[in-house]
């Protein structure tokens, strides 16, 4: 995770921000190892927020979104290797970012690990997969002319093909009517909840715009699974919520959730909803504990949520 440090993205909810940030990492550290990076000068703040075993290391950063700013994991023959992808901001939406840029090289190469460069923008909330082989993003931001411009589908499936291991990508057509600032990452509306089964969000309001979205998200996702005669389970998670934070609407997905050792994190906003929402989602997830955290509204205020500000590293067998 990364400390949050854009200040002009947080404004007056900074320090809510930095609360929410801590109790994100103090929850996972119940469960599992965490490392926070923050900016230097930031570290002993980060340190006093978080628990004890949340270990607190200094880098230079420029933003505070691990998932797409640090690097993707995978393995190959029995070797963890750190992606390092390239990173624009969204598309040049934040400046600047050149500290963000460096980050996964830097991190990778700090925590020892094996580093991969590869020439394409790929931010980590644009895709998820199901850890054998299948991936799922949208059209909307992978097929974006503010991220590979030069690139056709074919060209980033051979790519996450060849560094990821992925064989097969669904894609869907959009992301979240709100999500101006990712450009429809794939984290809002779909999360992987075993190699075959896959929720998506819904939305059962059909005044938003995004039951419209979601319902052709939904069409392509069923073409895709006839064509193919694929195994895959789809559970949808019904309700979107929405808040309102400095007079601004924001969308909460539950599906913008971190799944850990043992347990899954899942943001809430004290909608009528949540409890059913966690039970929904606590069914796809046996064995696990499922955590709702009441950090929803401003995670989202800031352009995510608990997936966004996470990024897991794998431990090889």
């Amino acid at each position: 995770m990364c400390w949050p440090t854009r200040g002009d993205l947080w404004d007056t909810q900074f320090a809510n921000a930095e609360a929410a940030y801590a109790e994100v990492a103090n929850a996972i550290a119940v469960y599992e190892p965490v490392t926070m990076i923050a900016n230097p000068g930031s570290a002993a703040l980060a340190a006093e927020r978080c628990a004890p075993g949340v270990e607190v290391i200094e880098l230079e950063i420029d933003d505070s979104w691990f998932r797409d700013t640090g690097p993707i994991f995978a393995a190959e023959v029995g070797q963890l290797i750190a992606t390092d992808w390239a990173f624009n901001s969204w598309g040049g939406k934040f400046l600047p970012f050149d500290n963000d840029a460096a980050l996964a090289k830097r991190y990778a190469a700090l925590a020892g690990h094996w580093v991969e460069s590869i020439d394409m923008v790929l931010e980590g909330g644009s895709i998820a997969g199901n850890g054998a082989g299948l991936a799922v993003t949208t059209e909307q931001c992978l097929l974006n002319p503010n991220r590979n411009p030069a690139m056709e589908r074919t060209e980033i499936e051979l790519n996450l093909r060849t560094h990821l291991g992925i064989e097969d990508v669904i894609w869907l057509p959009n992301g979240l009517a709100l999500d101006f600032d990712t450009d429809g990452h794939v984290d809002n509306i779909a999360a992987f909840a075993s190699t075959d089964r896959l929720l998506v969000q819904g939305c059962n309001d059909p005044s938003e715009a995004d039951a419209d979205l979601l319902t052709a998200n939904r069409s392509a996702l069923d073409e895709w699974i006839e064509e193919r005669a694929a195994a895959v389970e789809v559970v949808e998670v019904p309700v979107l919520p929405f808040a309102e934070i400095e007079r601004e609407r924001v969308v909460v997905p539950y599906l913008n959730l971190y799944v850990g050792n043992g347990f899954v994190l899942v943001p809430t906003t004290g909608h009528a909803a949540d409890a059913d929402m966690l039970d929904l989602i606590s069914d796809q997830f046996p064995g696990r504990d499922v955590l709702g955290l009441d950090v929803g509204r401003i995670l989202a205020y800031g352009g995510g949520g608990p997936h966004c500000i996470t990024q897991q590293i794998p431990l090889l067998d």
